[in-house]
């Protein structure tokens, strides 16, 4: 069964960070895109980062870079985002999701997780 299953998600300060996992199974992450994005309210879907197969190929939204990083494990097939320096502005429910370029983008990938939410407040 195809399945991407996020967690990590929390309440924590501005300034704080947070790690989140996602652990998928059912598919081999060989070819397309692996995806972080964010449903804020009142904003919809927003791209957040992406990273290719091989583990090197990475892009972020602008208004993460240098403070997320999203990678691959070795021993297990589970994609991170490592989330520093947290803002406000990045509260909202994150989701990993795989397929083809930009696939998010009316929730057309066709994996896509349950969601973990993130709430970052003092």
């Amino acid at each position: 069964e195809v399945q991407l299953v996020e967690s990590g998600g929390g309440l924590v300060q501005p300034g704080g960070s947070l790690r989140l996992s996602c652990v998928y199974s059912g598919f081999i992450f060989s070819r397309d895109w692996m995806y972080w994005v964010r449903q804020v309210p009142g904003k919809g879907i927003e791209y957040v980062s992406r990273i290719g197969s091989d583990g090197t190929s990475t892009s972020y939204r602008e208004s993460v870079k240098g403070r997320f990083t999203t990678s691959q494990g070795n021993a297990e097939n589970t994609l991170y985002l490592q989330m520093n320096a947290l803002k406000p502005e990045d509260s909202g429910i994150y989701y990993c999701a795989a397929g083809p370029t930009a696939c998010y983008v009316g929730r057309k990938c066709p994996l896509w997780g349950q969601g973990t939410q993130v709430t970052v407040s003092s």
